[in-house]
């Protein structure tokens, strides 16, 4: 064996299994009888960057990985890429100096693809160097025609089955990303606005109603009162004047609203809310759409047509302050919807475009067949699905996305929606190969919007599972793991489509875990200057260290603060594990015929629970758990505890007794680097490679040994920890040797190994020592005595000195010291004198420790 060196270069061994790793080890077996563990691996977004989130996410899901193949599973643990979107487009057009609208269609597509491939080739990069044993025979890339072809399978199969159709409807709608988004995509952020107090006229007098939303005035339809409002029940049924653009308008009854709140009148436009939506619904109001697409104001404005939002709302507000329409004005605090993506406030406008239907009573029966990790985690999406009005708006105005495989018929109006045979294709750069099937015109035009992505990525788990595939389907998966923040897009854009196309769950298990927070706190972000990225953590500490700040940093489901100090204690981790093994490496043979002694047998039950305790951890993904009991087994009980112990038989003579240590060093090694192989995969390898030859990522995971408790072995560990300390609290040298030790117990223990470890002799003996305890010496307390008898100290101090120590502690016992001054009889206080007592056993001066099962004395005199 090559000599192994003192410091552990994890930058060394890290590069060195990089690069020499065989992939094919961890590819997914399509023909293998073995029980099969799908993995739904979340497809990132290819920024280029593979942030700290993505890598704790991550890092359970190797753990995992790694873990099931241990057990026995065909793992499929692949890895995807969720291409399409705006944030892509954005920056290509940044990059280029471009819009979408400036080149052809297909060429702004190619520039994202560019892009787009080599931010993926990037984030490998460290996946890899993170040490994340994915199945790159599974990849998939939702931007390329093998995966977007079965995009739009999907989406013409739900078509077919009456799951997707095409309609003017109200949609929420990002002014700024010009581009229609789903309930889902929307955020909402406190802010306080402005409650316009108004008058609108009326033969009745003028109604007073309140709103926010001045600008929106153009597209009032109607006002509405609550039908047992005794104040203004006169006006339903009758016309009011909108002011400023002076039209009639109906007031209607309807329960829906708060007396309480405003005036007790509320204006409904086309569209401020979704309540205006619900009214316009179920009273048949009219559609008047003041805000176009672009975030300017329609000609229903007026001499406010074409302005800004906010521009009209100023202007509106300004002449309705002179006019004197508007007569009170208060703060309101609100919650604004906003676009996930940029931040802006979203408006609600009727457009025509695709919906999925969406049963919720479907979505929560099948949410209850899965298994919720943390169980909680499940009340995010039922809360979500329970306040769903709308059926999920998948089209979107934009470029790079999966095109809608539909054409129109520009004489009839008939869409033309592909055969799955046609797919992949672009409409706009495909015609249909078959006329209008209403009235057979040849003359058919694109569809220029695209699918969401949420659509692409919806599927993922079909297409890991086989769905559409050349080998038979193995829905479902296993396990989807995912954060918090995305329960009420992907988790259930998923349930629902895996029911729709295949009839069944997506997956049996979804494992939730936290985002990641900065060292202050606060969520993780550049702009508030605490981010870290994976890179620099590894640069530093390595992959290894990194994983187990995953590890133990926090349980599934909660939110895990990156902390440095945790790495570094990671890094200390794997120095203290290195030197171990460069210790035990000489040591470590395996012996089929070794006979364990009691200190073996002891290690071998803590192991064996060890391992009993960290499987059990591992099925219920309590990672924090699995290793830190790893972590205790291996710094207290086998690096402080059994190594020291068994040190004098490992440099003894070869023997029986020898050679059962060696091979508990051997049996401990094995199981110690497959049970950390999960977690730290690198040193794992380096140290299993180096006394076996065999990779641990190719190893069974470790059995339980089906030990009994060891109580004899657990109480020489207990003798030995407690000597080690007698030595150190006294300033000894541990492997100084002592006048020699009896343990008095009732076990039946074996010395040797207590000799060895001690350096001195060890005897047993059954029942309880007979011990004597005598007085030696009188230690006056000068603090004690001096405030009290001032100038007499000194002479008290003197007698007390001379005194026989056995008269003063049976004084001390009685409660009152008496000290002869020439006669005088002066009083002590006892707590004035130390007495110093010395342990006898069978005549002989002993220190005594006791224990819990045993009485230890130590020789201290002849």
């Amino acid at each position: 064996m090559s000599e192994i060196s003192k410091e552990y270069d994890f930058k060394k061994v890290e590069d060195k299994w990089v690069g020499a790793w065989d992939e094919s080890i961890y590819y997914f077996d399509w023909n293998s009888s073995a029980p099969q563990y799908i993995i739904d691996t979340p497809p990132p977004y290819p920024t280029g960057n593979f942030h700290i989130g993505n890598a704790l996410n991550w890092c359970y899901i190797d753990f995992v990985a790694r873990y099931k193949r241990m057990r026995g599973y065909n793992v499929m643990f692949p890895q995807g890429w969720d291409c399409h979107g705006l944030p892509t487009e954005v920056k290509v057009e940044e990059i280029h100096g471009i819009t979408k609208n400036m080149v052809p269609r297909e060429e702004f597509r190619r520039l994202c693809e560019e892009m787009t491939a080599g931010n993926i080739a990037k984030m490998r990069v460290t996946m890899r160097r993170l040490g994340f044993s994915n199945d790159w025979s599974n990849e998939y890339v939702t931007m390329d025609p093998d995966y977007y072809s079965k995009t739009q399978r999907s989406f013409v199969r739900m078509y077919d089955d009456g799951l997707i159709y095409r309609e003017d409807h109200p949609v929420n709608w990002c002014p700024r990303c010009s581009t229609a988004i789903a309930f889902a995509e929307v955020e909402y952020d406190s802010r306080t606005t402005t409650l316009n107090h108004l008058r609108f006229p009326s033969p009745l007098g003028d109604l007073e109603i309140a709103t926010t939303r001045p600008e929106l005035l153009a597209a009032c339809v109607a006002v509405a009162v609550h039908p047992n409002d005794e104040l203004r029940r006169k006006y339903i049924g009758s016309q009011v004047a909108v002011p400023v653009f002076d039209y009639p308008v109906p007031v209607i009854a309807d329960e829906a609203v708060d007396p309480a709140f405003g005036t007790g009148a509320v204006m409904i436009c086309t569209f401020g809310d979704k309540q205006d939506v619900r009214w316009w619904v179920e009273h048949h109001l009219p559609l008047r759409q003041a805000i176009d697409r672009e975030g300017r104001m329609t000609e229903a404005a007026g001499n406010f047509a074409g302005m800004k939002i906010s521009e009209c709302k100023d202007a509106i507000i300004d002449e309705m302050r002179s006019g004197g329409i508007i007569f009170k004005e208060e703060p309101l605090d609100q919650n604004v919807g906003l676009c996930w993506r940029c931040k802006t406030a979203i408006e609600i406008l009727s457009e025509r475009q695709w919906f999925v239907k969406i049963d919720p009573a479907e979505i929560v029966e099948t949410s209850a067949e899965i298994r919720w990790v943390p169980d909680h985690m499940e009340t995010r999406l039922l809360n979500w699905t329970g306040t769903m009005d709308w059926d999920w708006c998948i089209s979107r105005q934009r470029i790079f996305a999966t095109p809608i495989p539909v054409w129109y018929c520009r004489g009839c109006g008939e869409p033309l929606v592909a055969k799955e045979e046609w797919l992949p294709l672009d409409p706009n750069l495909t015609g249909p190969p078959v006329p209008c099937p209403k009235c057979g015109s040849d003359d058919l035009e694109p569809e220029t919007d695209v699918l969401d992505t949420w659509m692409d990525s919806s599927i993922s788990v079909l297409n890991v599972t086989g769905w559409l595939g050349p080998h038979e389907p193995r829905y479902p998966a296993q396990l989807r793991p995912q954060g918090h923040d995305i329960i009420r897009t992907w988790a259930f854009y998923t349930i629902l489509r895996a029911k729709a196309l295949v009839g069944t769950r997506p997956w049996d298990s979804i494992l939730v875990n936290g985002m990641v927070l900065g060292e202050d706190g606060r969520k993780m972000s550049k702009s508030l200057n605490n981010f870290i990225a994976p890179e620099e953590v590894v640069a530093k500490y390595g992959a290894d260290a990194f994983r187990q700040w995953a590890a133990v940093g926090g349980s599934p489901g909660s939110d895990v603060m990156f902390r440095w100090k945790d790495v570094i204690s990671g890094g200390r981790f794997l120095q203290k594990i290195w030197s171990m093994y460069r210790f035990s490496a000489p040591h470590a043979v395996r012996f089929d015929d070794a006979a364990p002694n009691q200190v073996d047998r002891w290690l071998l039950f803590e192991l064996s629970k060890m391992i009993d305790a960290v499987t059990g951890s591992m099925e219920r993904f309590a990672f924090d758990e699995a290793f830190r009991a790893i972590r205790s087994f291996a710094w207290e009980v086998l690096a402080d505890n059994y190594i020291e112990l068994v040190k004098s038989r490992l440099y003894g003579p070869d023997g029986p007794e020898k050679r059962a240590a060696q091979d508990t060093i051997f049996k401990a090694l094995e199981a110690l680097t497959a049970l950390l192989a999960p977690f730290t995969p690198f040193i794992a390898e380096e140290i299993r490679r180096n006394f076996s030859g065999e990779s641990v990522h190719t190893a069974s995971w470790p059995e339980p040994l089906g030990l009994e408790a060891q109580p004899e072995g657990v109480l020489i560990k207990e003798v030995a920890s407690a000597v080690r300390r007698y030595k150190s609290d006294r300033g000894m040298a541990l492997n100084s040797p002592l006048a020699g030790i009896e343990v008095y117990c009732d076990l039946d223990l074996e010395t040797a190994d207590l000799t060895g470890s001690t350096g001195s002799p060890v005897s047993v003996k059954r029942g309880r020592p007979e011990i004597e305890t005598r007085a030696i010496e009188v230690r006056p307390k000068m603090k004690a005595i001096g405030p009290v008898f001032k100038d007499k100290s000194g002479e008290i101090i003197g007698e007390l000195e001379g005194m026989d120590p056995e008269e003063v502690a049976q004084m001390v016992e009685a409660g009152r010291i008496e000290v002869d001054l020439g006669g005088d009889l002066v009083e002590v206080s006892p707590a004035a004198v130390e007495i110093v007592t010395e342990t006898l056993s069978a005549g002989r001066a002993v220190d005594m420790i006791s224990l819990d099962g045993a009485t230890v004395l130590i020789g201290t005199g002849p």
